[in-house]
């Protein structure tokens, strides 16, 4: 597929997927969306690990409202079905770690784009604001979902009702993401960061993320029954016999991936 609001490259068994509308603060329109999609499912396939990031000075500043005639007629709820869902599941759903460099602006459904990642590594000046209310909508493209998830049912509803910015250090603060980071490290920490997933055990990562997202919906003797027979098929497979030889030798794995 040939991309045009996206750039998509590669390297180290690392896919990285660019959102690619800078004049536009990256906005999400119907075209970039059907990008995405394929792109981090293709990364799914071709890379150890999946990282969105945006160009320019902004992450992504949501739906691009000026992307329809009449937005005031635009059909929301289709448009989240059919073209948000998609998007977010393959990033959900992947089934290799994705990280999310947020280098700017996460605004509205930018956002929550970047919360579905499995990690989410920002630049210090970078802030997440949940803009919905600013316009008479609630947060979609999942925030009801993961904002009350990553950093509590008090902060997520304050977010929701105020619409005020988050910076990257109270989103660290507060457990939204993993880590914001001094801009001039940004680039070299969310790198090396992509680079050691992307030279681990592939197989254990996703059985890690089935097991942590199994808790939500599972009492203690469902999770623990889960995490037996995720443990016990790592327990058969090729990086779990590497690790343990490694381990024995004093040496680094040298782990296959799928």
């Amino acid at each position: 597929m040939q991309y045009e609001t996206i750039r998509y490259a590669v390297r180290n068994d690392v896919a990285i997927v660019t959102l690619n509308r800078a004049d536009v603060m990256n906005a999400l329109n119907t075209q970039m969306r059907a990008e995405i999609t394929d792109a981090v499912i293709t990364g799914g396939k071709e890379g150890r690990v999946v990282v969105l990031t945006g160009s320019g000075n902004a992450f992504c500043s949501g739906q691009d409202l000026g992307d329809r005639a009449n937005a005031g007629n635009l059909d929301l709820e289709r448009t989240l079905r059919d073209e948000y869902v998609p998007m977010l599941k393959a990033i959900f759903d992947c089934p290799v770690p994705t990280i999310c460099a947020v280098n700017g602006a996460a605004a509205g459904a930018g956002a929550n784009l970047a919360l579905a990642a499995d990690v989410v590594i920002a630049t210090e000046s970078a802030f997440f604001l949940q803009a919905f209310t600013r316009i008479g909508l609630i947060p979609d493209a999942g925030g009801t979902y993961w904002l009350p998830r990553q950093m509590g049912f008090a902060k997520a509803m304050g977010a929701a009702l105020f619409a005020e910015k988050i910076t990257a250090k109270q989103a660290d603060d507060w457990g939204m993401i993993w880590e914001s980071v001094p801009d001039e490290q940004f680039a070299q920490q969310w790198w090396d960061r992509a680079l050691h997933l992307a030279k681990g055990p592939t197989m254990a990562y996703g059985n890690a993320k089935k097991a942590l997202r199994g808790t939500f919906n599972h009492d203690l003797e469902g999770q623990l029954a889960l995490e037996a027979q995720l443990q016990g098929e790592l327990g058969q497979s090729r990086d779990f016999k590497e690790g343990v030889l490694a381990f024995i030798e004093k040496r680094p794995a040298q782990y296959e991936g799928r």
